[in-house]
C-alpha cells in the first residue's frame, strides 16, 4: 500500500498517490517530457488530471525524490470483453483523456501514461513506477496490464519501414527505441501495432499494444463484495415531546436497520428534523426554521453516535443549517461509520421553501467513496434537474440517495418519475425515502405523501419496470433491499442499451461551474 519507498542503485524513491495540489507540477513535468505533444495539443490539462483523481485515485502514482515530483504514472481499470487485444485509440480507451469509463468491475489495468523528468532519467524512476503499477494490479487481482506504447523513434525510420517492421527490429535489438525497449525489459509482450492511436508526430500516430499478464491472478465467476444493503426509512411525522422523544424514534429505525437487517446504508427523508418544532410554542414559519437550526449540534451528535454505534453510513435526511453569512441551507449530512460526516446542501430551492422559510440554495456536490460503493446525495427537487445527477455520475457514483418531502401525489410523482429517469440515463441505482403523516401545528408541514422506492436501470439484469423495491404509500415503514453493483457494470458493458457510453460527446458538451476540489481522502466536493 502507498505511500511506499523503493530502493534503487541511485537512492530511495517515494511513490504515493497524487493530491490536487500536485497537479500544476504534474502538468509542467508532462510538458517538459513531451514538448512535441504540446504542439500537437496532446498534453495533459488540469481538468483531466482532476478527473483522474476523482474516478480512480488509487491508480494515479507520483514518484518523489528530494521532495520533488520526478515521475508520474496514470492508470484506469477497463473491461475489454471477449477480445482484450482488440485495436483501440488512446482517446477511446481513456474516454477522451478523462477516465470517465473507469470500470471498478473490469479485469484489466490500463496504463494510460508514464513519464519521467529528463533530468532524473537513469535513476530507476521508470522501473519503480512500473513495479508500483504491477503491485497495484496484483493487489486488485486484475488479469493483466494493457497499454499502448509510443513508437518514439519511428519518425526517423518511417520512410523505409512499416510500423510492424519497426517494432520487430526494436524487439531484435537492431533499432533503439527508449519507450518500447524499456517496456519489453519490464516484462511486457508486444501483441499488435495500432494505427491512429494518439496524436504524436514522433510515432506517426502509431502505437504498440503491449500486455503484462498477472501471474497471481485468480479467476472467479463473480467478484465478491459487490452487493450493498440499503434501508429507506419511510418516516411518519407526528408530535414529539422534545428532542429525546425525537431521538428515540430515530434510534429505533437505525438500530432496527443495523442490528436486525444488517443494512450498510440508511437514508431518512428530507426535513426529518422539522418534527422538533411540534413541541415548541406556535410561531411563524421563518422564525420556526431559524429556531430549528439551533438544534444542529444536538442533531449532529445524535446521528454521528448512531452511525458509529451501528457501523454504517447514515444519510440523515436533511436539516436547516445556518451558514457563516447568516443564510439557511437545507442540508443532508452523510455520516460515516466512524461518526464523522460531510454536508450536501440542496441546490435547487422550491418556491414554497423560499416563500415560507427563506431557504437559500447551496453550491456544492459531494461524492463519497465507501468500501462497497461510490455514492452521492440529491435532495428532493434536485433530482428533477438532470445536470446535478450527471455531474455525480461522471464522477463515478453507483448509488444516488434522494431524501424527499412532498405534500401530495403530484409532488411525489415528480420526484419518483425523475429519480427513475436519472437511474436509466446514468445507469445507477437511485434510492429514495419520503416522509408521511402530518404536523398540524407546524406551518408548511401539514400533510405529506410518500412512497419509498429503489429505482434501477431498465434492462435484463434488473427487476421489471426498473423498480427494485417499493413500499406501500403513506404508512410508516422501512424498505430494505440489496443492490448488486456488478449488475450496473454488466449493464453498462453489454446491456440492451448503453447510455453511459453512447453519449454523443462530439455533439453535446457538459459544462459546470464547480471547482471539483478534493476535501479529504475518500470525499470529493465540487463547489460553484
Amino acid at each position: 500500500m502507498l505511500p511506499k519507498e523503493y530502493d534503487t542503485e541511485k537512492g530511495t524513491v517515494l511513490v504515493r498517490n497524487p493530491r490536487v495540489d500536485d497537479i500544476p507540477s504534474m502538468i509542467a513535468l508532462h510538458r517538459r517530457c513531451f514538448p512535441h505533444m504540446v504542439a500537437a495539443d496532446g498534453a495533459w490539462e488540469e481538468n483531466e488530471l482532476r478527473s483522474h483523481l476523482n474516478v480512480f485515485e488509487e491508480g494515479q502514482l507520483v514518484a518523489i525524490v528530494d521532495g520533488k515530483i520526478v515521475g508520474v504514472a496514470s492508470s484506469l481499470i477497463v473491461s475489454m470483453g471477449r477480445n482484450p487485444l482488440r485495436a483501440h485509440t488512446y482517446y477511446g480507451i481513456t474516454d477522451d483523456g478523462y477516465f470517465y469509463n473507469h470500470d471498478p468491475q473490469g479485469d484489466t489495468l490500463y496504463g494510460a501514461e508514464v513519464y519521467v523528468d529528463p533530468e532524473a532519467q537513469g535513476r530507476g524512476i521508470g522501473k519503480v513506477l512500473y513495479e508500483a503499477r504491477r503491485e497495484l494490479c496484483r493487489r486488485l487481482n486484475l488479469r493483466r496490464i494493457l497499454a499502448g506504447g509510443r513508437l518514439s523513434n519511428y519518425a526517423d525510420h518511417a520512410d523505409r519501414l512499416t510500423p510492424e517492421e519497426y517494432v520487430w527490429q526494436v524487439q531484435d535489438g537492431k533499432i533503439k527505441d527508449p519507450v518500447l525497449g524499456f517496456q519489453i525489459s519490464q516484462g511486457f509482450a508486444v501483441r499488435d501495432v495500432m494505427p491512429n492511436y494518439i496524436r504524436d508526430p514522433r510515432s506517426k500516430d502509431y502505437a504498440s499494444l503491449i500486455e503484462w499478464l498477472n501471474p497471481e491472478y485468480q479467476a472467479s465467476s463473480e467478484k465478491e463484495g459487490t452487493k450493498v444493503r440499503v434501508a429507506c426509512v419511510q418516516y411518519s411525522m407526528r408530535k414529539v415531546d422534545g428532542f429525546d422523544d425525537f431521538a428515540n424514534q430515530v434510534r429505533y429505525f437505525v438500530e432496527t436497520a443495523g442490528e436486525d437487517y444488517g443494512a450498510e446504508f440508511v437514508v431518512f427523508p428530507e426535513f426529518l428534523s422539522v418534527q422538533l418544532l411540534s413541541h415548541l410554542k406556535p410561531m411563524g414559519s421563518r422564525e420556526g426554521i431559524r429556531k430549528l437550526a439551533e438544534f444542529t449540534p444536538q442533531f449532529v451528535e445524535l446521528m454521528g453516535t448512531l452511525a458509529r454505534e451501528q457501523g454504517l453510513y447514515l444519510i440523515a435526511g436533511s436539516h436547516p443549517v445556518e451558514q457563516p453569512d447568516g443564510r439557511l441551507e437545507n442540508t443532508a449530512m452523510i455520516f460515516k461509520p466512524d461518526g464523522t460526516y460531510v454536508c450536501q446542501p440542496k441546490l435547487h430551492i422550491t418556491p414554497s421553501e423560499k416563500t415560507w422559510w427563506g431557504i437559500s440554495g447551496g453550491d456544492s456536490l459531494v461524492v463519497v467513496q465507501t468500501p462497497k460503493a461510490r455514492v452521492g446525495v440529491l435532495i428532493c427537487y434536485d433530482v428533477e434537474f438532470p445536470e446535478a445527477a450527471r455531474y455525480l455520475a461522471d464522477r463515478g457514483i453507483e448509488v444516488l440517495f434522494v431524501p424527499y418531502c412532498t405534500d401530495n401525489r403530484q409532488g411525489y410523482l415528480r420526484v419518483s418519475t425523475c429519480a427513475a429517469a436519472r437511474a436509466i440515463e446514468n445507469q445507477i441505482y437511485v434510492v429514495t425515502a419520503g416522509v408521511v403523516g402530518n404536523l398540524p401545528d407546524v406551518p408548511a408541514m401539514d400533510i405529506h405523501y410518500g412512497r419509498a422506492a429503489v429505482f434501477t436501470p431498465s434492462d435484463f439484469e434488473f427487476a421489471r419496470d426498473g423498480i427494485q423495491s417499493q413500499a406501500d404509500a403513506n404508512v410508516e415503514t422501512m424498505l430494505v433491499t440489496d443492490l448488486d453493483i456488478s449488475d450496473l457494470y454488466r449493464s453498462r458493458q453489454s446491456g440492451a442499451v448503453t447510455p453511459v457510453s453512447d453519449r454523443r460527446r462530439d455533439l453535446f458538451e457538459f459544462q459546470n461551474k464547480l471547482s471539483n476540489e478534493m476535501i479529504q481522502a475518500g470525499i470529493e466536493e465540487g463547489r460553484l
